[in-house]
Formats: structure tokens, sequence, C-alpha cells
């Protein structure tokens, strides 16, 4: 990403992305400060939406996300290589096996459809995100940033999306300030990671979800270049 063609503030956000990821690569990345630093960048976007949130409180102006709300969920959902090496691990510490085995299986049903869609038919779909579990998000303390930053002003615009996700006009009404603060803070992260050799990219969760599986194969100790999240990154 060429920083000239950036705002002051997005390069504050790229720039404090970049700074994580050089940090992190001091003695090495390694498995451990991959996570540390991921959860770095989450702290960072949930303080900035907490202050957000309190701001928009202070000025009358709502803010509609709420548990049990999952509109959202059923949109196409991109996160980073590793934002979803984060979700595999705390899947790992979480989950049942049957429960991981259902993830998988709702994840690779849902990609045999969307691996194959436009981005206009991507952003029509509405397939269940397969994380959601009764209405709620089953990582929610490990969710990627895209959703972090998905802050609506009106539930019923996001319910009107859902129903009409052809319609042109209708789109759900967004906190524009913390979407474009998490998409800066992540390319900065993402660019600073390919920067100290450690392959990551952007792609579909269920993608990734697939991938962090290893197609099904136990894990084995092995760097973080070996595993299929990273070393298929191009």
């Amino acid at each position: 990403m060429d920083q000239n063609q950036l705002s002051d503030n997005d390069k504050v956000f790229f720039n404090d992305g970049l700074r994580l990821a050089l940090a992190a690569d001091r003695d090495g990345i390694s498995k451990k400060s991959l996570l540390q630093t991921t959860r770095q960048a989450q702290d960072a976007i949930d303080g900035l939406v907490e202050a957000l949130s309190v701001e928009a409180k202070r000025q009358n102006v709502t803010l509609d996300c709420k548990k049990g709300c999952s509109w959202c969920c059923h949109q196409a959902i991109f996160a980073t290589s590793h934002e979803i090496h984060f979700m595999w691990e705390f899947m790992k510490l979480n989950f049942s096996e049957d429960d991981q085995k259902l993830v998988v299986q709702t994840a690779f049903d849902n990609y045999q459809k969307r691996g194959r869609m436009s981005e206009d038919e991507l952003l029509a779909d509405k397939l269940a995100c397969p994380l959601l579990k009764n209405g709620s998000c089953s990582v929610y303390p490990a969710r990627p940033l895209t959703c972090r930053i998905y802050l609506s002003m009106s539930e019923p615009s996001c319910k009107t999306f859902f129903d009409k996700p052809n319609d042109k006009n209708n789109f759900p009404q967004l906190f524009e300030f913390p979407l474009q603060a998490g998409r800066m803070l992540n390319e900065g992260l993402n660019s600073g990671l390919n920067e100290t050799g450690l392959k990551s990219r952007e792609m579909l969760l269920e993608e990734g979800l697939l991938l962090a599986h290893n197609n099904g194969e136990v894990e084995k100790d092995i760097s973080l270049n070996e595993l299929p999240l990273f070393n298929g990154a191009k």
C-alpha cells in the first residue's frame, strides 16, 4: 500500500499496525508473539469503539449493536491469516471436538458456494457465519477486526439489508470512523508481518477456517510459515 495516498488519520492507524508487527519481530515472529500482537490490535480497536460508544451516548446518537442481534453475521466475512490463526487457537481451547467439527463442516458447506461468487454476489449473500451459534458469536472474544468495527446506528437498516440485499439504495447505517480505522490498522499489521517474512493475506472466513483445520489433519508442531494459513499466502 502506498502510504502517500493515505489521509493523515489513515496513516496514524496504518503505522500503529506496522509498529505492532515490527515489535513482534524483535526476536523473530513466534506463535506466541503473533497471538499477543493480534490481541493487542484487537484491544486497540476495542478501546476505540468503547470511546466512540461513550461519545455517541453523550451526543444522544444511537448505537444499536447488542448481543442477540445477528443480521451482520449472515454476510460474507473477510479476515486475515493472523486473525484466523488467533480464532483457531481460541477454538482449540474452548470448543469440544464435536463443536470444532461442526464449524469446519459448516465452513466447508459455505465455501462450496461462496468460493465461486463474484464480489457483487458475495455482498448480497446471506449465509449464516459458521461461528454463529444460537444467535450469538461463539468466538466473540476472538472475533476479527471486521466484526469489531461493524457498528450500526440503526438495527432496522441492518434488517432491511438482510431482507433486501439486492436493493442498491439500501445499506446499513454504520459508523464510518471505526470502519476505516480498523481497516488501516489491519493493513499496517498485515504489511508489517509480510515485511518480517511471515506471509499473511485477507481471505473469506470459511476459507481460513478450512486452512486452519489443515484439511482435517491434526496440526503438527511446526513453524508458522509451514502452516497452510501462511504458506498458501501470495
